[in-house]
């Protein structure tokens, strides 16, 4: 009889000791939840914080791969505020007395600590700052889930958020391209890989989108054949009645200063007369020198010659035979058909515009422009007409349905620079209005560019969102620092090691600044720019007389 209550009381500690080899379990990842320092000084954006070498040390060899970048630069810590979780970036160390390290943290966002101390409901900015002396902890994995978990809002995964392997980096594509966004890196470093990827992942939400890109290069219609509408100087067929007068000038005037000046006042006068000639003004409204009506070439030139005619004094006529000179080489060159072609003008603004901003899609919501086949006297003028094309086709369907326009802009550099005088003006003045008011008019604008201290300041500061790369130049990364919010000075420091195809990504499209590791990207969606291999190349041979051959033949025809 004695023997069953001890039979009883074995088998209830043999069931305690089974529940109790979880908790054992529990207790081995305690030290990673232990404090590793503390808080010794606040400050508006960041604060200063004390923590023990000895527990970072200890940090260094944990299974989490979050906790155990914890506490180094570049990661992130947190602290507990009145039942919320504070969380900040580590941007600077130093060695302290005592074994301790002194390190500047940026703060982040907050999130609530429930009951077992999970965080959740992560939300940018900060109500209540700790006091100094307030406990500093690791950040595990799930602590970064639960930050840079995608909320419910329309949004774009490019890649893994660093240091973790699974946790997804999401880019929110309405405040991402309503406030502008840009992509910086030094070449070489995936900057169009990168731009592919996101530009595939906004097609693949938003299948019936109307995106321009302007690709200097060639490189990006090997990307997008699937999924986008390819233009270059074959098939583009830009009429030239488009222009605005600055375009027209920008492309027929060669004179500087006065004369030029003086040019431009024959110019204006003889192009309102080629566009009114022939038309019925009352249904055509209030008729300017900008507005797009079509004309002919032959008309201006004879307008030209009739006010050259009228003139008494032989030495007046040299504007005039300016004008034409230069109107009959660009109608003589063979290089600007694609804009200048032939007698024949019908009014094609309609279906130009239908084919160029994708209206409607069919499922290809990319135009890419090649603008790589263009005469580089002209090309800032080209460049030009499709982005006032995109800004002034917002203006005016404001009463319409809307149908939101985003603009790429590869090497926004050439057409956005920083010297405000010299050839491109037109084009620097409707990027630069874009940047400004694009947001009212459903207009974003996306530049990309490997030199962003060549950029013009306003353009680059109007951007609400910047994605950048490894940047090696000192200049760039002074800019990009400052044109980032102050939160992110701790990711910026890492710039300059950045491994290729990583990036740090701030502003309005992600929660908080995060670290990116790019998804890898199908060959067949990959632009055209990929570095040439010379130890493999060089040791290859064969056939060089008919590469030579072949290589002359499309040069000298031009592609052709």
């Amino acid at each position: 009889m004695n023997d069953q209550p001890n039979l009883r009381q074995f088998l209830d500690e043999m069931s305690n000791f089974g529940e109790e080899v979880p908790a054992a379990k529990k207790t081995a990842s305690a030290p990673a939840l232990a404090a590793i320092g503390q808080v010794v000084e606040i400050a508006g954006s960041g604060s200063q914080i004390r923590l023990d070498a000895a527990a970072l040390s200890s940090l260094q060899s944990h299974s989490d791969p979050s906790v155990a970048m914890s506490g180094q630069v570049g990661s992130q810590v947190k602290m507990v505020v009145d039942g919320n979780w504070l969380i900040a970036n580590v941007r600077t160390m130093r060695a302290g007395d005592a074994g301790e390290v002194i390190a500047h943290v940026d703060f982040l966002g907050e999130g609530t600590r429930d009951t077992s101390g999970t965080l959740s409901q992560f939300r940018r900015g900060v109500t209540r700052y700790p006091i100094p002396s307030s406990e500093v902890l690791p950040v595990t994995t799930d602590d970064l889930r639960a930050i840079f978990a995608a909320s419910d809002e329309p949004h774009i995964e490019i890649g893994t958020v660093y240091p973790t392997d699974d946790i997804r980096g999401a880019l929110y594509v309405d405040p991402m391209l309503s406030k502008h966004f840009a992509v910086l890196g030094s070449t070489g470093t995936g900057k169009s890989t990168s731009v592919a990827l996101i530009l595939h992942r906004i097609s693949q939400l938003s299948p019936e989108g109307h995106i321009v890109m302007i690709d200097p290069h060639g490189e990006y219609s090997a990307a997008f054949k699937g999924c986008g509408e390819l233009f270059n100087v074959d098939n583009l067929q830009l009429p030239y009645w488009l222009m605005n007068f600055e375009e027209h000038c920008e492309v027929l005037l060669t004179t500087h200063g006065a004369e030029r000046q003086r040019d431009a006042d024959i110019l204006a006068k003889c192009l309102l007369a080629a566009r009114t000639k022939g038309k019925d003004l009352s249904t055509l409204g209030k008729v300017t020198v900008d507005s797009p009506i079509p004309y002919l070439l032959t008309d201006l030139n004879g307008i030209i010659v009739n006010e050259m005619g009228k003139l008494d004094r032989a030495g007046d006529t040299l504007p005039f035979q300016r004008l034409k000179t230069k109107l009959d080489e660009l109608r003589a060159d063979p290089r600007y058909t694609f804009m200048f072609s032939g007698m024949l003008v019908s009014d094609s603004m309609g279906s130009f515009l239908a084919k160029l901003f994708r209206l409607p899609s069919h499922g290809k919501p990319i135009s890419i422009v090649d603008v790589s086949g263009v005469p580089s006297e002209v090309t800032s003028v080209v460049v030009s007409v499709l982005a006032r094309m995109v800004f002034d086709y917002a203006i005016w369907s404001r009463t319409e349905a809307q149908r939101p326009l985003l603009l790429v802009c590869e090497e926004a550099h050439r057409y956005v620079p920083k010297n405000e005088t010299g050839e491109g003006q037109s084009v620097r003045r409707i990027l630069e209005r874009i940047a400004k008011e694009g947001r009212k008019y459903g207009v974003s604008l996306g530049l990309i560019t490997q030199r962003p201290s060549d950029l013009a300041e306003g353009v680059l500061s109007q951007c609400g969102t910047i994605v950048s790369m490894r940047l090696n130049n000192d200049r760039d990364q002074a800019c990009v620092r400052a044109a980032m919010p102050e939160g992110a000075r701790g990711f910026l420091d890492a710039i300059p090691a950045l491994r290729n195809r990583e990036c740090i990504v701030c502003g309005e499209g992600v929660a908080i600044p995060i670290r990116v590791r790019f998804d890898d990207l199908e060959p067949e969606k990959r632009p055209a720019s990929s570095d040439p291999s010379f130890a493999r190349l060089w040791r290859e041979t064969g056939d060089e007389e008919g590469i030579i051959q072949r290589t002359i033949k499309r040069w000298r025809g031009h592609g052709r």
